[in-house]
């Protein structure tokens, strides 16, 4: 596919040699993790690894459910709480064997200040690591349902900060500057293109509803790179 020779580009542009990375590639995954359901890293870190990825999960929150139930119960971790753990992992010299940044659900504006000092605490371990910023904010037909402040930290920070960035169209709305939901994959693309111009060197947005060809009868993603733009 057309998307792969994009990514690895990226990770080649940063001095990686795909040819002397002979162990399983080691990603660093900072998201939510509820007990009931499958969100965040509870749902994202056996499909890495069953990929062959070595994936290290940093949860950002414990919940009891996903917050889309509208009521749950658990904790939201103090920013403390990542930086420790990652200094912990630093302590074993193991950073420079983190290829990957992978942040998503946020609890708190605090912790998203925290995630990016992470990341250029790896990339100073490993200056080939690359930064992926899922901005977890909501959903189209739900609203933003994040803590305050987070939304605007995505939009203020984590962006510029990312090297893919990777939101639904209601995130993608909210980063390109607070317009309406694209409803087309021409406007998708174009909101698209805008965040490119914020930082990002690829824009993978994950799920197209009623903006895709078929609008929503079927699961279409979309990546937009400089290179050009591919629907999935």
């Amino acid at each position: 596919m057309a998307i792969l020779p994009s990514i690895s580009r990226l990770s080649a542009s940063r001095g990686a040699s795909s040819a002397a990375v002979r162990r399983p590639p080691g990603v660093l995954s900072i998201q939510s993790h509820v007990v009931y359901g499958a969100a965040g890293n509870s749902a994202a870190v056996f499909p890495m690894r069953r990929l062959g990825i070595n994936v290290w999960p940093l949860n950002t929150v414990q919940f009891s459910n996903h917050t889309q139930y509208g009521r749950w119960t658990g904790h939201v971790f103090p920013p403390e709480h990542i930086s420790e753990i990652v200094d912990g992992i630093s302590a074993v010299d193991a950073l420079p064997l983190c290829d990957a940044v992978l942040s998503g659900y946020l609890g708190s504006e605090a912790q998203g200040d925290a995630v990016l000092r992470v990341v250029e605490q790896v990339k100073q371990a490993n200056p080939a690591a690359i930064y992926c910023c899922d901005p977890v904010m909501g959903h189209p037909e739900k609203g933003c349902i994040v803590a305050p402040g987070v939304a605007e930290f995505f939009a203020r920070s984590a962006l510029a900060a990312a090297d893919i960035v990777c939101p639904n169209t209601l995130e993608l709305a909210l980063l390109s500057g607070g317009g309406p939901v694209p409803e087309s994959l021409d406007a998708a693309r174009s909101a698209a293109e805008k965040l490119l111009l914020a930082g990002p060197q690829a824009v993978f947005v994950k799920h197209l509803g009623p903006a895709g060809l078929e609008a929503g009868k079927s699961f279409e993603m979309l990546l937009v790179t400089s290179d050009g733009t591919w629907r999935v």
